[in-house]
């Protein structure tokens, strides 16, 4: 798997497509919007619709897709069906196959939802001085189920998941300023501190992505997370639906600024 940072967004999703990238997008195509996708039928679209209405924070819309459509205005010459570097499919809130590309499993009552991802920010937090250890690491980022309870919207109900990066204390006040400059990508953090708080028991054993070392100069910082859609596909027991990998996301031709 390529660790060249510097490909285009086209590129990268080129790679996707060939099955040459399978890893997490976090640090790559620099500047450019990252999307997760939830993709329901066509009977559970207007309740999901709705659900990313009342909860912005966990999913901030980028793009909702006409029944059937697999090519996105946020990146024309894409095919969400084989972009991104993984996919999950749900059976009745079960998770049943983790697969590269979703083609055969595509069907016309299908609309895709994209939905806003903090990797979005990450490099305008970079610039500003405050580094991402899952980065430095070359891990995905971590993430949690929690005890935030999410407006419900007809089947959608459930819990937020977020996302956590540990910040120095010294630099938390401007990781929650750049942060809220891009609230299309979640926007500032929604808890600093104590992950009790929020209904995290071990910081040491995310339920997506990988652990890293919070250290004694450092809080958790944690941010409202797109993977929140496949915690309540789980939560609501979704007959169907598709969404990607946690990480991997769709990288879109939008520019964050």
């Amino acid at each position: 798997m390529t660790t060249d940072h510097s490909l285009s967004a086209k590129d990268l999703r080129a790679l996707c497509r060939r099955g040459a990238f399978s890893g997490p997008t976090s640090g790559f195509a620099k500047g450019h919007v990252q999307a997760n996708m939830m993709t329901v039928p066509r009977e559970y679209a207007f309740d999901f619709l709705l659900f990313c209405q009342r909860n912005p924070k966990p999913c901030p819309l980028v793009e909702v897709l006409e029944p059937g459509q697999f090519a996105p205005r946020c990146a024309p010459d894409a095919d969400v069906r084989s972009d991104l570097p993984g996919y999950r499919i749900f059976e009745n809130g079960e998770l049943k196959q983790e697969v590269a590309d979703i083609s055969a499993w595509w069907r016309d009552d299908l609309v895709t939802f994209l939905i806003g991802c903090s990797y979005s920010f990450e490099s305008a937090l970079i610039a500003g001085g405050i580094p991402l250890r899952h980065i430095q690491q070359q891990r995905n980022v971590a993430m949690y189920k929690t005890s935030i309870p999410c407006l419900p919207a007809g089947r959608f109900r459930g819990n937020m998941v977020v996302s956590m990066r540990p910040v120095k204390s010294r630099d938390i006040a401007r990781a929650v300023e750049i942060s809220g400059r891009f609230p299309q990508v979640h926007g500032a953090p929604v808890h600093i501190g104590n992950p009790h708080a929020i209904g995290i028991a071990d910081l040491s054993r995310p339920e997506f992505g990988d652990a890293v070392e919070v250290l004694d100069d450092e809080l958790p910082v944690f941010w409202a997370c797109g993977v929140t859609p496949q915690y309540v596909a789980e939560l609501s027991r979704i007959p169907f639906c598709i969404t990607h990998s946690p990480g991997k996301m769709l990288v879109t031709d939008f520019m964050n600024e």
